[in-house]
């Protein structure tokens, strides 16, 4: 049984650690993928037949933009390590960094976000509690600056506009 996230007090220093690992594991997976589409463009089965046969193109294109998104892991990674994460008060407005705990007007489901300059999308488990994160730059981070407790903000997504009421911020 999953704790209310409302109660939970967030040690950021162990989310932080939590979401290394996320990110260490997405990077040795997307490694052995680039190492693996690095190959297929070099393999003697890939060598163009023909003028028209384009395997070994596709697969050096494949190989080049697994490269840089390998790198630009590298990069969370290493800003990860070195970001200062400040306490934040829950009686002010939210602003980076915080993490913002809402009910989903629509599901009424409880949410736990974690307003961060970059490693948007990701999750991580904390206390039985599913914490996602969520840059400042995207529609929810836009919606979530400036609130503070007990205020509704929307956001757009692909499927219309979502509510939602701040109920905790740490």
């Amino acid at each position: 049984m999953s704790q209310d996230p409302v109660a939970i007090v967030f040690d950021k220093e162990e989310l932080r650690a939590k979401l290394l690992e996320v990110v260490r594991e997405d990077l040795a997976t997307l490694i052995r993928t680039q190492n693996d589409a690095q190959e297929g463009a070099t393999h003697s089965e890939n060598r163009a037949e023909h003028s028209k046969d384009t395997r070994a193109t596709e697969q050096s294109y494949l190989a080049r933009g697994l490269a840089d998104r390998v790198e630009a892991l590298r990069e969370t990674e290493a800003r990860l390590q070195q970001i200062h994460l400040p306490t934040i008060d829950p009686d002010e407005p939210i602003e980076p960094y915080a993490i913002a705990t809402l009910r989903d007007e629509e599901s009424d489901e409880i949410q736990a976000w974690w307003l961060l300059p970059i490693a948007g999308g990701l999750e991580i488990e904390h206390a039985g509690v599913v914490v996602r994160t969520v840059t400042p730059g995207s529609p929810l981070g836009k919606a979530l600056i400036g609130l503070m407790v007990e205020e509704s903000g929307t956001f757009r997504t692909p499927r219309g506009e979502r509510g939602f009421t701040i109920i905790a911020v740490s």
